[in-house]
């Protein structure tokens, strides 16, 4: 039975991660790029990890031009994660970042490769982005789990979405698979428990990043969101990389297996309406009129 107190991996004080190591997949930009910089400021050695070697190394000097006193070192390395050979070598060079260890994955390489009706998607989209989303996923836990059970205090944080909880019209394809990305992170969670490792899922809802500037401009998409979310506004990438250090840190050391919702609480509504996206792509495919049907 065990006493209460801090476990042995601890940091001595709140907001500091010194001596953390932490590999950040998706890095390059949005909410996997705040994530590294949050974690480096609080302290912790990160590697940011991406397909593209250009964008990695703009992050990577973004980072170091921003960064405070303390803040730990970055470093980078590109590698596509849906590669399982590839994905050994990301560890292998987060660990050498970290000095020989790692304490903590973040998980934020994803996407969708189809937006529209389920009955008109294209079946490579649809096994690419579960390919990315789940397979990527499971990978990276993978072969990360052993350097994470020898830390002592090992963290795995898979980025989910909203979509994965509750359905969004015309993101059949992405919900699916970030929900089975959640059922994966809860099996994790029940069986590298006796191990201390840790396994959760954050799941943001509309965040104002790059790639979500379609709909934060502005539009009947942005109108349904917001119809829906009680706080009354889209989130930023540093709502969702608070709550991604929590999970990181110590903390949070007896939380595992949960999906957490980081979107002004959009869950306790309803999912947003994709219909104005959708209709534009696929609106002329006859099939077109088993979503809306003509008068």
């Amino acid at each position: 039975m065990q006493d209460g107190t801090p476990h042995d991996g601890a940091a001595s004080r709140p907001g500091s991660l010194a001596g953390y190591s932490v590999l950040v997949t998706g890095g390059g930009s949005g909410i996997g790029l705040e994530c590294a910089r949050v974690l480096a400021a609080d302290g912790a050695a990160v590697t940011v990890c991406g397909r593209s070697e250009e964008r990695l190394a703009g992050a990577v000097a973004a980072l170091a031009q921003g960064a405070l006193p303390g803040a730990g070192p970055v470093t980078m390395v590109a590698g596509d994660v849906t590669v399982e050979a590839e994905v050994e070598r990301i560890v292998g060079a987060a660990v050498a970042h970290g000095g020989g260890r790692l304490d903590a994955v973040v998980a934020s390489a994803g996407g969708s490769l189809h937006m529209g009706p389920l009955v008109l998607a294209d079946v490579e989209a649809v096994r690419a982005t579960l390919d990315l989303n789940v397979v990527g996923t499971f990978l990276t836990l993978k072969h990360s789990v052993d350097a994470l059970a020898a830390s002592g205090r090992g963290s795995f944080v898979g980025v989910s979405s909203h979509a994965g909880r509750d359905t969004f019209r015309f993101l059949g394809v992405y919900g699916a698979a970030k929900a089975g990305l959640d059922m994966l992170v809860r099996v994790a969670a029940d069986e590298l428990g006796a191990a201390g490792v840790r396994v959760n899922s954050v799941l943001p809802g509309v965040i104002a990043t790059e790639l979500m500037t379609g709909i934060t401009q502005g539009g009947p998409v942005l109108d349904s969101y917001l119809e829906e979310i009680p706080l009354g506004r889209v989130g930023e990438p540093g709502d969702v990389a608070a709550l991604v250090r929590f999970l990181v840190g110590p903390e949070s050391s007896w939380i595992t297996g949960q999906n957490l919702s980081v979107d002004g609480g959009q869950s306790v509504r309803k999912g947003a309406d994709y219909s104005a996206f959708a209709r534009a792509v696929h609106g002329g495919d006859p099939r077109w009129a088993l979503i809306e049907p003509t008068a």
